[in-house]
């Protein structure tokens, strides 16, 4: 499973259903190659067109390797025109992704989609993130918006369907099933007398 993009330190955030197959590193000899960081490897193929620094390019040249890969771009010549570009993301559209095995997504095809415990809607999927372990669904909770973490592994996560919109949890593991099920304060008023909405009162 991959991550979707994040918002570059010298650009602007990707379009949606992009997906991001690094960052351009420092250059590697004098024809325009340059290394990439943060790789996505099965994105980054001879002749897939990327797009970076709001333009689009093919890749040309392949190189390096799986954790440390060279590239150079079509347009992009010797050293000066690499070292422009460096630090910027490397996207491309993601309806031109390569697929992916069984029990593998891409992250725009999540975001978006309900994150359900059979009846109990804990929210809408807003981004798909990496943590040091795993990976995670960021979710925005209904109601109150709040985000709260759902970690992509096989105990938290019973079934994805993206082409339904749907991602089905356990909330129990989780120890969510109290953000799920918060009930909202009719006309905005609060009725609690100090304690939260969900039972974790003194």
């Amino acid at each position: 499973m991959t991550r979707e993009p994040h918002e570059s330190e010298t650009g602007a955030p990707p379009a949606p259903g992009s997906l991001t197959a690094g960052r351009v590193g420092r250059p590697h000899g004098l024809d325009g190659s340059f290394y990439v960081t943060r790789p996505r490897p099965r994105l980054l193929s001879l002749g897939v067109v990327v797009s970076v620094a709001g333009r689009t390019a093919a890749i040309v040249r392949r190189a390096g390797t799986e954790q440390r890969p060279i590239v150079r771009l079509e347009g992009v010549d010797g050293r000066a025109g690499a070292e422009a570009l460096r630090g910027m993301e490397l996207t491309i559209d993601g309806a031109g992704a390569p697929a992916l095995g069984e029990g593998e997504w891409w992250a725009h095809e999540l975001e978006g989609c309900q994150v359900r415990d059979g009846e109990q809607l804990l929210g809408t999927v807003s981004k798909l993130i990496e943590l040091p372990s795993c990976e995670a669904l960021e979710v925005l909770t209904v109601p109150g918006g709040e985000v709260v973490l759902v970690p992509m592994v096989k105990d938290a996560i019973r079934h994805v369907a993206p082409e339904q919109r749907l991602i089905e949890v356990d909330l129990d593991f989780l120890g969510l099933a109290v953000v799920a099920s918060k009930p909202q304060p009719p006309d905005g008023l609060d009725r609690g007398g100090g304690g939260d909405a969900g039972g974790e009162g003194a």
